[in-house]
């Protein structure tokens, strides 16, 4: 059987990534989610975690025993060189399982949500990279509404960041997120004919 078509899908914060994989998954094309697999690396009682203690500090551990995700990403967006030992410690782990996760898929293409796809240089890894694409000002007034994060803190974000045109100029295919949901899950429903046809599979009616 042939290898799964990858799809790496990717775009700046707040540009509505998890909108499109879910487009994508009521299609009922595997996703593969790179923010969801950091997630099971470092919960409660796992070795990701104390290994993140570790590095940075036991004010990182809520009372509940889970990660403080809020303070750890104010920390790493606030100090590129966190950033780097964050990235150091979580992201060979992260594309292992990845990796693994996409060779065991059996439908004609998966779509591997990869957010720092392009910071990381992760091309060579997938067959296609997707952006999730809008102006960096809708990315702000977003991020400021969906996190409650100030002006300047959203500001730092989209700067640590690639800027949109480096994510473009590595894209195959775009994705506007710029206007409505019906007409995003439209532009979905698009490529999701065109990877059904690279990937040599006939389109269910």
């Amino acid at each position: 059987m042939a290898a799964a078509l990858r799809i790496g899908l990717t775009g700046g914060i707040a540009s509505g990534k998890s909108v499109a994989t879910a487009a994508f998954a009521r299609r009922g094309v595997p996703v593969i989610d790179g923010d969801v697999i950091s997630r099971q690396l470092v919960a409660p009682g796992t070795a990701g975690l104390a290994a993140l203690i570790g590095l940075f500090g036991p004010q990182l551990r809520q009372p509940n025993g889970e990660l403080d995700r809020r303070r750890l990403r104010d920390l790493v967006f606030a100090d590129p060189d966190a950033r780097r030992r964050l990235e150091e410690l979580l992201h060979p782990a992260i594309r292992a399982a990845m990796a693994a996760a996409a060779t065991a898929v059996t439908a004609p293409y998966a779509v591997l949500a990869i957010p720092l796809l392009v910071e990381t240089g992760q091309q060579a890894t997938v067959d296609r990279v997707l952006v999730v694409d809008c102006a960096p000002d809708l990315q702000k007034s977003r991020l400021i509404e969906r996190d409650a994060q100030t002006p300047l803190q959203a500001d730092a974000m989209l700067a640590a960041q690639a800027s949109r045109a480096q994510r473009l100029a590595a894209a195959d295919d775009v994705l506007d997120n710029s206007g409505t949901l019906e007409a995003l899950d439209r532009a979905v429903e698009l490529l999701h004919g065109r990877y059904l046809a690279l990937a040599g599979a006939p389109r269910r009616q």
